[in-house]
């Protein structure tokens, strides 16, 4: 008979250890059937009741779980505070559980025991298991993966290929792409096939890993399955792509989607456009920046000075001045990263005057140049030996100003 004394109550973790052991006491219940008294198994708990060493223990000729209290005294700050968060709708055997977990000590003690103590005790149902998981999920708590794959070999879990694919996705986020790959086998080993939405977290997370020929053959698989791709699976493949360095082909994945009206996520068409401007490539990054516009996605000023940066990148001045003016006359205010490229325009074409009108333009607008190009402006002036010159100017154009503003008052 299964005997849990006070369900609220938890070990004191940092000495909980669960010893099988056998008993070959005779019971004194006569009623004791022969298989009873073959099979004497049961679980001692060990816990700290003050001194270490102390303990209690529960022995009877069937297994029998008691769960001794916390001492607050034993635990620390930390675990206490987790505690009292805890959310009150939990009920009495997860509240029992997430206590002990969060105070679990793996040198005192064994998750694997504990688990199965706290399913023999408390019989949990999949809702159980999937409040315990969500909370653990929610702290972060490093023992959320193992008390998953725990779950997955319970019958009383009833796990689904979905409970898979959640772990599966969980490893990928933290690139434990073996631990991942260790799941996956477990759940082809259960009987389950792999469906749309774990093809799309295995894409997702052999892209991320930079492992292009495992990206690749998955997402071949999903179109020989004839499962639909959606933009995860997509953008995902076109980022490995990217990774690779594969851009063009990353472009030619992306007119894909778009002919089927699939648009990738922001990041990924970023992702594109920064690679061909950093390599220069101002044609394909002009065709990216449109296919931006095109996906629905309004441009801000990283994507305009990325852009830029493709055409200074190039040495096509004209271009970038354009794009300038284009990004101004659409209300997206430069930062300081984009007024430092236009001044590397201005300096290459020695367009002093053109510089300082466009400064002038952007103080009107309430724009004050920061550090970056602050410096490269000081620098510039500098090599010309023009700075009291430059300061001249610039007071001039400051007077100019203030009697204007004086005249329309």
């Amino acid at each position: 008979m299964l005997v849990f004394s006070n369900p609220n109550c938890t070990l004191i973790c940092k000495t909980q250890v669960f010893h099988p052991f056998r008993s070959w006491k005779q019971s004194p219940n006569p009623k004791l059937t022969n298989s009873n008294r073959l099979n004497p198994k049961c679980f001692r708990l060990v816990c700290a009741v003050g001194e270490l060493g102390q303990m209690q223990e529960v022995e009877d000729a069937g297994p029998k779980f008691r769960w001794v209290e916390i001492n607050l005294n034993e635990i620390n700050d930390a675990q206490r505070n987790h505690i009292a968060r805890l959310p009150k709708k939990l009920t009495n055997r997860c509240r029992a559980l997430m206590k002990q977990l969060i105070c679990f000590t793996p040198e005192r003690s064994s998750i694997s025991v504990l688990l199965s103590a706290w399913v023999k005790s408390m019989k949990p149902v999949r809702a159980d298991w999937l409040v315990v998981l969500k909370e653990l999920e929610n702290m972060n708590h490093p023992l959320r993966f193992q008390v998953a794959e725990f779950a997955l070999l319970e019958e009383s879990f009833e796990p689904n290929i979905r409970d898979y694919t959640k772990i599966i996705h969980g490893y990928s986020r933290q690139s434990r792409l073996q631990d991942a790959e260790n799941t996956l086998q477990a759940m082809k080993n259960r009987g389950f096939e792999c469906d749309q939405v774990t093809l799309t977290a295995l894409i997702h997370m052999y892209s991320k890993a930079g492992n292009f020929n495992l990206a690749k053959d998955t997402f071949e698989e999903m179109k020989l399955l004839g499962l639909p791709l959606d933009d995860r699976a997509y953008g995902s493949m076109v980022m490995a792509y990217i990774r690779a360095g594969m851009l063009k082909e990353g472009e030619t994945l992306l007119r894909e989607m778009e002919s089927q009206q699939v648009y990738a996520k922001s990041e990924v068409y970023k992702a594109m456009l920064r690679a061909y401007s950093m390599s220069g490539d101002s044609l394909r990054a002009q065709r990216t920046f449109d296919a931006i516009q095109i996906a629905g996605i309004i441009p801000d000023v990283k994507i305009c000075t990325v852009l830029i940066n493709a055409y200074v990148t190039a040495g096509q001045s004209q271009e970038a001045c354009v794009a300038f003016e284009n990004m101004r006359r659409a209300g997206i205010l430069p930062s300081d990263k984009c007024i430092g490229l236009m001044l590397d325009v201005y300096e290459k074409d020695n367009k002093l005057k053109e510089v300082l009108d466009v400064l002038m333009d952007l103080e009107k607008d309430g724009i004050m140049i920061g550090k970056e190009a602050s410096e490269k402006l000081a620098r510039w002036f500098k090599d010309l030996g023009v700075v009291e010159e430059v300061e001249r100017v610039l007071r001039d154009y400051g007077s100019m100003d203030a009697s204007q503003n004086g005249d329309r008052c």
